[in-house]
């Protein structure tokens, strides 16, 4: 791809796929709002509980597209405001130099200052992350290290998880000081429940905690799971948004054939290793890839 079509695709494709996913979730919020009237109307003249039941059911779904448009309109709206400020730069849109992430606009929607979205495999082990700022991909990166942490827990549980404060510390020892040294405070974590089970986590950083509570977090951890990550518009790599795990996963088998261990126990050592030194998981894995780094 040439810079001028990297270009293109960076500022006005992105953009534009994002109006265009944001109008066709309009669509479908207003077509379920139309069903909802319906069984509504239906209710209203033989009283049946099916109906109430089915206009409530639509309620629901239409307010889950609806977020899914926000959110979409939202990172639209930025990813045309960055091209703007670099119109005379076509390698710096080309490279995606401080290009908007979607999850920026998903811990705007929540009123928080961090966001991140983990998408997690059977055995609970993070496939791929999504964040917002540098902040947040830390506090990943941390719970991944030490497999412990609020998106596992919410996973895992299906359940919502909140933790403030010195609760943080107790409740996951290491992880709660380790958050603490990224400048965050507090925790609320959702599971991303989809017909089929769980397919990961969204945790929102010191979010507000009126919003917390009143459901606003639920409702976008409902329309990231069955809006924007799957689905007929869905985009589980969130514009290019999202890292997958790949890296690590491979030293973690170059390192069980070389030591004639299992994955697992050669993942705890990497997971080990970048704790200690203090570095991301996927510099560790590189340097173990390269033979730079020698795990024993």
């Amino acid at each position: 791809m040439s810079a001028m079509e990297g270009s293109w695709w960076l500022t006005g494709g992105q953009a534009d796929a994002a109006w265009q996913r944001a109008i066709r979730a309009g669509e479908r919020a207003a077509r379920e709002t139309a069903n909802a009237e319906r069984h509504e109307r239906l209710h209203g003249e033989n009283g049946r509980d099916f109906h109430a039941a089915m206009a409530q059911r639509h309620r629901a779904v239409a307010d889950r597209h609806l977020t899914t448009a926000r959110l979409q309109e939202s990172y639209a709206r930025r990813v045309t405001e960055w091209a703007a400020g670099h119109g005379g730069s076509r390698q710096a849109q080309a490279q995606g130099e401080h290009r908007p992430l979607f999850m920026a606009s998903v811990a705007e929607a929540c009123g928080a200052r961090s966001a991140a979205l983990t998408l997690i495999g059977e055995d609970l082990s993070q496939l791929a992350v999504a964040a917002s700022d540098q902040s947040s991909r830390g506090a990943q990166d941390l719970e991944y290290v030490l497999t412990a942490g609020p998106g596992r827990d919410a996973a895992h549980g299906r359940r919502a998880v909140y933790a403030s404060g010195a609760a943080l510390e107790r409740r996951w020892p290491g992880y709660g000081s380790g958050l603490a040294a990224l400048g965050l405070r507090a925790v609320a974590a959702l599971p991303l429940k989809v017909p089929a089970g769980c397919i990961g986590a969204l945790t929102i950083f010191d979010p507000p905690p009126a919003l917390a509570r009143a459901g606003t977090i639920r409702e976008v951890a409902d329309a990231l799971a069955e809006g924007v990550l799957i689905g007929p518009d869905g985009d589980p790599d969130l514009y290019g948004g999202t890292d997958l795990r790949v890296v690590v996963h491979q030293a973690a088998g170059a390192l069980s054939e070389q030591a004639g261990s299992s994955v697992s126990d050669a993942l705890a050592l990497i997971q080990a290793r970048a704790f200690a030194l203090g570095e991301s998981l996927e510099s560790v894995a590189r340097r173990v890839l390269s033979g730079e780094l020698e795990l024993r």
